[in-house]
């Protein structure tokens, strides 16, 4: 019998790290960043605008890094990448007129979303596939995911802890939570530490004339699936959900943090599925039957008038929904050359990124309109129909190791 995994190489291990140090601090402020924003006198569709303002800066971000970083030292653009996350929780920490922050949001690193969109992602995705066999890619890629989201679920948890500490040495709210701000900066030094341990031996070994050559047809029509799966995903981005919980039924930090921190941890887990899944009935089937039954639990959820009922739903929606990210970037990897794939992983994930900053505008209006769960619904239904459309575009399209093998 096949063992689940193989010996991890060290330097996907050390990516593995960097990620999970990551998604701790993105937990912790994609849940109290609305609440922080709102204490200090932000609107619903101000709240809207800095998110908005954090997905554009990311999305412009990741597109430079994979467009015209793909001559550069990975490991140079990811110490970049983490003295920039230094500088975005600092100044969110020291900032509280709109403007200013919205400028740090757009240039910084700061993600409203359970998920990964920030300038990271091509480099770290890149390394990760030079340094594992495609065969194995699926699972690493789990590994990589799942460290990202318990640190994310622990993160959402924290963000409750700055309003027990104002009430244990009475101190205001608004102080103890800019504080995570600066926690928030500090995760990028370990982050830098472990990224000097990176080798040169991963950089491809040859530059190309063009970052996308032969794969740039699949690559662009994946990315506009991509970007409209990642549309729907704005309008429930982990800030504006918690925003909705917090409209919706008043519900306090702690209680919404507690709730991300058991959701994201049940659907980190449940990420180690999709490798054995995707093994069996291809990554884009695996993409698929895994991603329906999400969208339907997040129509339900809007349609529920009391909060243990919505949470309920939410939380079957997060034990499906991220099933697909470990199949939908190994394919990415496994569909393009080795020397096209940081390209192709900023090509992929620039639309996602600019798609979702897009879709918290309209969020943040509805929601200043009516605390109901509209953005739930438009968010379900967008979903719905990239699954659709995605199986019927790709199911044939498979890479070499989905290959039948011939006598």
């Amino acid at each position: 019998m096949r063992r689940w995994w193989y010996a991890i190489p060290a330097e996907a291990g050390v990516l593995i790290g960097t990620r999970a140090l990551r998604g701790f601090a993105d937990g912790a402020v994609s849940v109290l960043l609305p609440v922080y924003l709102a204490r200090i006198g932000f609107s619903a569709l101000g709240i809207s605008a800095i998110v908005f303002g954090t997905l554009l800066g990311s999305a412009a971000l990741t597109l430079s890094v994979g467009l015209l970083g793909y001559r550069s030292d990975p490991r140079r653009i990811l110490l970049g990448a983490a003295a920039l996350m230094l500088a975005t929780g600092v100044g969110f920490f020291s900032l509280t007129s709109f403007w200013p922050l919205f400028f740090v949001a757009v240039v910084g690193t700061l993600n409203p979303s359970a998920g990964d969109v920030s300038l990271f992602l091509p480099a770290e995705q890149s390394l990760i596939a030079e340094a594992v066999p495609i065969a194995h890619l699926t699972r690493i890629f789990a590994l990589y995911n799942l460290g990202g989201a318990l640190a994310g679920a622990l993160g959402a948890l924290a963000a409750g802890l700055p309003s027990v500490i104002a009430a244990q040495y009475h101190l205001p709210a608004v102080v103890t939570e800019r504080c995570v701000f600066l926690v928030y900066a500090a995760c990028a030094l370990p982050a830098a530490t472990l990224y000097l341990r990176l080798g040169p031996r991963l950089r491809p070994s040859a530059d190309p004339v063009r970052p996308l050559g032969r794969s740039r047809a699949i690559v662009i029509r994946l990315a506009a699936l991509f970007s409209l799966d990642a549309f729907g995903g704005g309008f429930v981005v982990q800030s504006m959900l918690a925003l909705w919980l917090l409209r919706r039924f008043a519900l306090p930090a702690a209680t919404v943090g507690a709730f991300f921190f058991a959701a994201n941890a049940c659907g980190a887990l449940a990420q180690l599925a999709s490798g054995t899944i995707a093994a069996r009935i291809g990554r884009v089937r695996t993409m698929v039957y895994t991603h329906i039954p999400s969208n339907g639990c997040l129509i339900v959820a809007a349609l529920m008038d009391r909060p243990a009922a919505a949470l309920a739903f939410l939380f079957l929606r997060a034990a499906t929904s991220s099933m697909d990210v470990p199949a939908r970037q190994s394919y990415v990897m496994a569909m393009v050359t080795p020397e096209e794939r940081a390209a192709a992983a900023s090509v992929t994930a620039v639309p996602r990124s600019l798609a979702a900053a897009l879709a918290p505008l309209p969020a943040g209006a509805m929601l200043e309109a009516t605390a109901f769960g509209w953005p739930l619904v438009c968010a379900g239904a967008l979903k719905l129909a990239y699954d659709l459309l995605l199986l019927a575009q790709f199911r044939s399209a498979r890479p070499a190791d989905e290959q039948p093998t011939t006598a």
